[in-house]
Order: C-alpha cells, then sequence, then structure tokens
C-alpha cells in the first residue's frame, strides 16, 4: 500500500470517504479485495486481502519467496 493520486490506468472507489486507487490489470487479477484496519496484541494496521491470498504466498500474490 502506498499514497497516490489516481492515474490513467487506475480503478478509483470511494469507501465512506476515503478513495482507494487501484490498476486496473491488478484489479482485475486480484478482485474481490478487502481492505480492513486490524487492531491485535503485535499492533494495529491494515489488513489487505484478495483472491491472490487464497493462491498461497504470505504476501498475497503469487511469487514464490514471499
Amino acid at each position: 500500500m502506498a499514497l497516490d493520486e489516481p492515474g490513467k490506468d487506475d480503478q478509483v472507489f470511494d469507501e465512506k470517504g476515503t478513495k482507494f486507487v487501484i490498476d486496473k490489470d491488478v484489479f482485475e487479477q486480484a478482485k474481490p479485495i478487502n481492505v480492513d484496519f486490524i487492531e491485535t496484541p503485535q499492533g494495529s494496521g491494515f489488513k489487505v486481502t484478495s483472491s491472490l491470498s487464497a493462491a498461497g504466498g504470505g504476501c498475497g500474490s503469487s511469487c514464490s519467496g514471499c
């Protein structure tokens, strides 16, 4: 995740006043994508899950060295 401005090849979503920007090609490969804010004993932060998460890699992608 990063802060960014939308580009011509991006899909933009507005969820309760927060804009999410993702490359259209990546979105097509990864949808549906869920972004949750979680708090655990180890700390708090964002948890991003997608159809790529179910494919295996711990980083949510298809790479083998994650």
